[in-house]
């Protein structure tokens, strides 16, 4: 298990200053959300609009600068830091990481279950990913009311350009901007670290509230209302997920050094500073962030805060592709169009069905809440249930793969899981005000993954009948009633796996009673691992007949990888392949299928037409497989589902 060294797969930790670079990246791409929480969390708190509003006092104001301290400490830096990020899959994190690792560990049913709810958690990601860039990018606008109110009719619009702005520049990746990324956000850390001192400075009183207990006792004491706070503080741990998920990209250790050293100290710093405004004017707390800005700041600080809420939102949303990449490589999703945009960062991808999902939703989000504040109990829903299954799955990870004593397992985990329940049903009673919304899109992603899963089954097990052994087809190639003609090139085809006969093969025999002197029927094996080296990219069968020109390669590739046919092919010898395969003059054959709607009790007729529609966005698979379109043949069959 690769616990701090990050991407690299060499053993030598990086010297000084490449891992100051690293952690600058990370500063950069990873903590946008999280660092941008204090904007709206305490403001939220306090909402006088608010179902279960919490009254302005000083009792209250220390237990909720308190609470927020305190649940920033053990769900970002116990739970996520120190304990989630130790349980990589090749290095690689996040939820979609923890479901392939189901898969390899513990029982079976136990597995299939914990991977269903795993998957759900996947499902409220994409949920969180339309939902952070309209909440971010609204509260940072929102800041110009504080400078002039008359210009609050201007939010939404200035809003809606900005998100318009950043999901048009998506298709050409953050390679080049992401090297200002860091320190812009060195810049936001350190602003709102020091407004925070000043508003500490007028009334050091407040870091009373880093001791735990007015936490408590604002909870014990308060409980009426203090439970329903929690919709609302857990906004301050929103964007914990991403410093799991992004794991891969920076390391452990420059992520845990980012934030133990840069972004937790302005985050403290800054809800100090703000629950300080609030005990010296309880006005303030209608925009307490702003506020604690000096006037002649306020303007370049609703600049920063902009691009600082752009950076949150471009992180999540190139978390999103990654997810969705993930998930159409472990079969829940149909094979996506994938843009790869920087050549020496592999996790830099562009998939632009996903990017225009994501843009409709987020403008729909932004013209419906209209506020930052309307849709934080919406964001609120995500997040927490995103963290608590996040939590479950850990902690069968950790006695399963770990063999940690079921005691540590049972007794902390029982105290980290009360902690996270505990957010979760205070967002769920706050259902009817916005929180049905993630629950709405990660129900109807977790369906469409599920059926699309599914439906692959029933399609693999059509086809299969219909293909037949590949290798009783290639031994009865030499008994045929039938003659055919083996004529000069190379022709691959690919297939599903080294089973069945490829329906294109099996259709130039049996229809055009030919084949080629060469054939290379390749197959496509996704493993639960992030990348395979190439040294193990390939294996070879001769299929039980030597020198007859027809061989089966298997190309294995991880996860976080985009299949490229050509290159692996090219990794071949001539020894293995019974002669010289000519990757670049070689035939390429596909089999196309038609879906249409069966009577067969395979699935519910609802979800069968589900399934068909979501095939309409599958990538064409020549461009996905990176084959030359002037080499490739197409040819259909129909399969009823």
């Amino acid at each position: 298990m690769q616990t701090d060294s990050g991407p690299a797969t060499g053993t030598r930790r990086p010297g000084p200053v490449a891992a100051l670079a690293t952690m600058l990246g990370a500063l950069g791409v990873v903590f946008g959300d999280i660092g941008t929480s204090p904007i709206y969390t305490i403001q939220t708190v306090f909402n006088p609009e608010d179902p279960h509003p919490v009254p302005i006092s000083t009792e209250n104001v220390y237990g909720v600068v308190s609470l927020i301290f305190w649940s920033v400490m053990i769900i970002v830096t116990l739970t996520y830091i120190t304990l989630v990020m130790r349980a990589d899959n090749h290095g690689e994190g996040g939820i979609m990481a923890l479901i392939t690792l189901l898969g390899t560990w513990g029982g079976r049913r136990t597995a299939m279950a914990l991977s269903a709810l795993g998957l759900f958690g996947a499902a409220l990601f994409f949920g969180d990913s339309m939902i952070t860039p309209a909440i971010s990018v609204l509260s940072a606008v929102e800041g110009i009311k504080v400078i002039q109110p008359q210009l609050s009719s201007w939010v939404v619009p200035v809003t809606a350009v900005i998100i318009v702005l950043l999901f048009s520049v998506q298709r050409h990746g953050t390679a080049v901007v992401g090297r200002f990324f860091g320190p812009v956000m060195i810049a936001w850390f350190t602003a709102i670290g020091g407004c925070g001192v000043l508003g500490i400075a007028d009334h050091p009183e407040i870091l009373r509230a880093l001791s735990p207990v007015y936490a408590v006792k604002f909870m014990a004491g308060h409980f009426h209302f203090a439970f329903f706070s929690l919709a609302a503080v857990v906004l301050s741990v929103t964007g914990a997920e991403a410093l799991y998920a992004d794991m891969g990209h920076f390391g452990r250790r420059a992520i845990t050094s980012g934030w133990l050293f840069v972004v937790l100290p302005g985050c403290a710093l800054s809800y100090l500073g703000q629950g300080a405004l609030v005990l010296g004017d309880p006005r303030t707390a209608s925009a307490p962030f702003f506020l604690l800005v000096p006037d002649w700041a306020r303007i370049p600080m609703v600049l920063l805060a902009t691009a600082a809420t752009v950076i949150a939102s471009q992180a999540v949303i190139t978390g999103a592709f990654s997810v969705a990449s993930q998930a159409a490589q472990l079969g829940y999703l149909p094979r996506l169009r994938i843009a790869h945009t920087s050549e020496s960062t592999i996790g830099q991808i562009y998939v632009p069905w996903v990017n225009g999902l994501l843009l409709v939703s987020v403008l729909t989000l932004v013209f419906a809440f209209r506020s930052s504040a309307a849709l934080a109990f919406a964001f609120g829903m995500a997040v927490t249930g995103t963290i608590s299954i996040t939590t479950l799955l850990f902690l069968y990870v950790a006695r399963i793969k770990w063999s940690a004593p079921r005691w540590l397992v049972v007794g902390g985990g029982a105290v980290l899981l009360s902690i996270d329940l505990l957010f979760l049903a205070a967002n769920l009673t706050k259902l009817v005000h916005g929180a049905w919304l993630p629950l709405l899109i990660a129900v109807i992603a977790f369906t469409v993954m599920t059926t699309w899963r599914r439906g692959r089954e029933i399609v693999t097990t059509t086809r299969e009948s219909t293909e037949g052994s590949l290798r009783e087809f290639v031994a009865g190639l030499a008994h045929r009633a039938q003659p055919f003609t083996r004529v000069p090139g190379t022709a691959i085809f690919l297939n599903r796996g080294k089973e069945t006969t490829p329906l294109a093969m099996r259709a130039n025999v049996e229809h055009n009673h030919v084949l080629h002197e060469q054939v290379v029927i390749m197959a496509i094996d996704t493993l639960p691992v992030p990348r395979v080296p190439d040294a193990e990219r390939t294996d070879v069968d001769a299929l039980g007949y030597a020198r007859d020109g027809i061989i089966h390669v298997t190309a294995h590739f991880g996860y976080m990888e985009t299949p490229n046919v050509l290159a692996a092919l090219r990794l071949l010898e001539p020894s293995q392949t019974e002669g010289e395969i000519a990757v670049d003059e070689a035939s390429y054959f596909l089999s196309k299928l038609e879906l249409v709607k069966g009577s067969a009790p395979t699935m519910a007729s609802w979800r069968k037409r589900l399934f068909i529609a979501t095939s309409y966005i599958t990538a064409d698979a020549a461009e996905y497989f990176g084959l030359p379109p002037d080499r490739t043949v197409i040819m259909g069959s129909r399969i009823e589902v």
